[in-house]
């Protein structure tokens, strides 16, 4: 009898070892200018996390990413992490992407240092949002640059939309007016 209570006790202690992720609200980030961004700082908001590029046929969205933002920036903060795993679309050094970004969009919402979004160096804020192991929702793969992924203000995935999908589309707009 005590060793099969011993053998369950281990499963349940295992259990919630294996159930315990980090949240959205955990993660700190280096900014492209190298400050800390603490993602706590994000609750209470919606967030839109895009991993972006200067070189991309989808590069344009950086137009109507900045307009969403400036529009809604009271509820909605959108993080962009720049990525150079499709095509090598994002060679660009950390001043370069500022200064392509600020010149050519005007962008002022947050960018974070340049990543990988995929592939054994994927940073961990990837591993989070592409995992069901770690999200507790689902399992996602990135696909190109500009696929957004939707969090709630209580820091929960809600939707990862393809990289087509523009930043003025109607299941951008139904998620922002969304309680």
């Amino acid at each position: 009898m005590n060793k099969l209570s011993l053998l369950f006790s281990m499963v349940l202690i295992s259990g919630a070892v294996s159930a315990q992720t980090s949240g959205f609200y955990d993660f700190k980030v280096k900014t492209l200018e190298g400050g800390m961004f603490d993602f706590s700082s994000l609750k209470g908001k919606k967030v839109m996390v895009v991993n972006v590029a200067s070189k991309c046929g989808n590069t344009p969205q950086y137009k109507d990413l900045e307009g969403l933002y400036l529009k809604n920036q009271e509820n909605l903060v959108i993080i962009g992490f720049p990525a150079n795993n499709f095509g090598s679309q994002e060679p660009g050094t950390a001043v370069e992407i500022r200064k392509f970004c600020t010149e050519n969009y005007g962008v002022t919402f947050p960018l974070m240092e340049k990543i990988s979004v995929k592939g054994s160096d994927m940073a961990p804020i990837y591993k989070w949002l592409t995992s069901k192991k770690e999200n507790g929702v689902m399992d996602s793969e990135v696909k190109w640059n500009f696929q957004k992924y939707l969090i709630d203000e209580n820091g929960k995935l809600v939707e990862v939309l393809d990289p087509k999908e523009q930043p003025t589309s109607d299941k951008i707009t139904m998620w922002l007016s969304s309680k």
